[in-house]
């Protein structure tokens, strides 16, 4: 990947067309569908990612500048290294691709509880807010 590029995976408010995609447009350099292994739960206005659950989630891989993983870690109030962080960034691998980069991830004690979305589709959701 090039110098200042990262891949991140996103699979709710900010894919393509969604409400906060405009914090990563200015930042995008490319995007392609991806999907990840895990589930998908629903907060409310935004959905929550656990992996290493059975099932796969779909959602977007987009190449952004380092600005703009930095607006991403902004939105989702994520700080390196702090504890209380509502969604962690970590490394992951695309279920069918040969693709791998960041992902915010929910911690899987805090979705319990929480309505699974059983498509693995923020945009295909039962209920939509």
């Amino acid at each position: 990947m090039a110098e200042g590029r990262y891949r991140v995976f996103v699979y709710g408010t900010l894919l393509t067309g969604e409400e906060n995609h405009e914090v990563a447009a200015p930042y995008v350099r490319a995007a392609c569908p991806g999907k990840v292994n895990g589930r998908l739960y629903n907060v409310g206005p935004y959905p929550a990612l656990v992996l290493g659950e059975e099932g796969e989630v779909e959602g977007e891989w987009l190449t952004v500048t380092e600005e703009g993983l930095k607006a991403m870690d902004e939105l989702e109030d994520y700080v390196e290294g702090r504890r209380d962080n509502e969604y962690e960034r970590v490394w992951v691998r695309d279920a069918c691709k040969p693709i791998e980069g960041y992902v915010y991830v929910y911690p899987p004690e805090k979705a319990a509880g929480l309505p699974l979305i059983p498509s693995g589709s923020w945009r295909q959701r039962e209920e939509k807010m």
